[in-house]
């Protein structure tokens, strides 16, 4: 997520700023080296106990968490709105989400851990079995604060590791409550840990052989230097960086599908996610009727308060984000985008933009490169098929699509010329608990989520029986 907030800054001050009013909530001390170091001891100490607690007991203290924050859903919801802005709904939901996060894993450990045996000619059983490594290190973004967490959490502690999890300097309050369930579920202490900590702690963690793995979401420049750190010290890593992620419609598409889930996706989480497509690519054959409908439809939504039920979008996650956002929109429009949907920072107090939706974009404009993270739609129109795949393919990204055709031969095609990690075909895939997710090129390495979810940080292990 090229935006999204987690770029290893060099502040070590966390803070609440709520969003909607620009006033500071509230300041959290930063670790000193001596805590941080108290707090890794914890983890390494705890992931000797945990590795031999009993599959099945530990899927049940897991479930428990679980439960939790389920019950606590109101709760987290109003602690992330207040740090982040998304509205009260999406919050809420997302604590839901959290939660089936950690009761997926938990319920189908048996399965995604089931041991694999293989034919070995001249031993009488080779068997292929997961096993946990230590200390898990997760630094995680602002924008889906409990679903993040929970990504680089719910399949390590099944799986027997410990993890210390480092929030955006955003999300303190939020996360640390996470932490305090996880112990009220009845974890043994240090399996789940929030570590606010200064970006050259997170590197000497890093270099210390107590952490086994990192797992990072953020920016591709966050990830450059956490890749490179990792590397230095030979330690799986896996990197979910930014996305601009490509939505075509093509000739044969149901267009008012198309455009009720193209303005969906362009306001989940307040136009601030990696995963949400930002640039709809339209064949001329739809393009009038879906510049129209998507013109009417987006330019409805309110903006205002996150607590108000009838608000569709919250503010931004701060000033600087929404200021960037004007940056792009404005340096577009100077340069001879044409304006479909006026919009655009709105006055007063609050990190506020109004969505707006752009068309003609040239080569030369900001936003052809730059990940946009907010609500601004660029729209794009092209001849036919093959022209939509070069336009989607000429990106730095890769991480997911989506492709609307009632015709699935053409649809098919189309989504497997797609230099990405994920496409969603006549609906917005986003990022299933239940399947593999990441991107190729600078959208990241490996995978979250799924099996691959529990595999990045397992010894895979083979036993040989003669």
């Amino acid at each position: 997520m090229a935006n999204n907030g987690t770029t290893m800054p060099a502040t070590r001050v966390y803070r609440t700023v709520n969003p909607a009013t620009g006033e500071l909530v509230r300041e959290f001390p930063p670790l000193s080296d001596e805590e941080a170091e108290s707090l890794l001891a914890r983890a390494h100490d705890a992931y000797g106990q945990w590795r031999t607690v009993p599959l099945g007991e530990r899927c049940r203290l897991v479930l428990r968490f679980a439960e939790l924050v389920e019950s606590h859903a109101d709760e987290l919801g109003r602690l992330v709105t207040v740090e982040m802005g998304k509205t009260f709904a999406q919050t809420k939901s997302e604590a839901g989400k959290a939660a089936a996060m950690l009761r997926y894993y938990a319920e189908n450990a048996e399965s995604l851990l089931a041991d694999e045996e293989t034919e070995v000619p001249g031993f009488s059983r080779a068997i292929t079995r997961r096993e946990p490594v230590g200390v898990i290190l997760g630094i995680e973004p602002w924008n889906a604060p409990l679903t993040q967490a929970m990504r680089a959490t719910a399949p390590n502690l099944v799986l027997g590791n410990t993890v210390l999890l480092k929030p955006s300097e955003l999300c303190a309050a939020s996360t640390l409550r996470l932490g305090e369930l996880a112990d009220a579920a009845g974890l043994p202490a240090g399996a789940y840990q929030t570590a606010l900590i200064a970006p050259e702690q997170a590197s000497r963690y890093l270099s210390d052989d107590r952490v086994r793995g990192v797992t990072l979401t953020g920016s591709d420049r966050a990830g450059s230097a956490i890749g490179e750190q990792a590397g230095r010290h030979i330690k799986p890593v896996v990197l979910e960086l930014g996305g601009s992620d490509a939505f075509i419609v093509l000739n044969s598409a149901d267009v008012e599908k198309a455009v009720s889930t193209a303005v969906s996706c362009r306001l989940a989480l307040g136009g601030q996610a990696c995963v949400s497509p930002k640039r709809i690519i339209l064949t001329e054959a739809v393009a009038e009727e879906f510049l129209t409908r998507f013109s009417e439809s987006f330019a409805g939504q309110q903006v205002g308060d996150p607590f108000d039920a009838n608000t569709a979008i919250g503010p931004l996650s701060s000033e600087a984000a929404a200021d960037l956002l004007q940056e792009q929109y404005a340096d577009a429009v100077g340069k001879g985008a044409t304006v479909l949907v006026p919009g655009g920072r709105v006055g007063g107090p609050g990190a506020f933009f109004k969505p707006a939706a752009i068309t003609g974009i040239t080569t030369e404009m900001r936003v052809y490169e730059e990940e946009a993270f907010g609500p601004l739609a660029m729209i794009y129109r092209v001849p036919d098929a093959d022209s939509a795949v070069r336009l989607a393919n000429d990106t730095p990204y890769g991480l997911g699509g989506t492709v609307f055709s009632e015709d699935l031969d053409e649809a098919r095609r189309v989504a497997g010329l797609l230099d990405t990690g994920g496409v969603g075909i006549n609906k917005w895939l986003a990022a299933p608990t239940e399947v593999p997710f990441g991107g190729t090129k600078r959208s990241g390495i490996g995978r979250e989520l799924g099996r691959s979810g529990m595999d990045q940080f397992a010894n895979t292990k083979t036993y040989g029986i003669g």
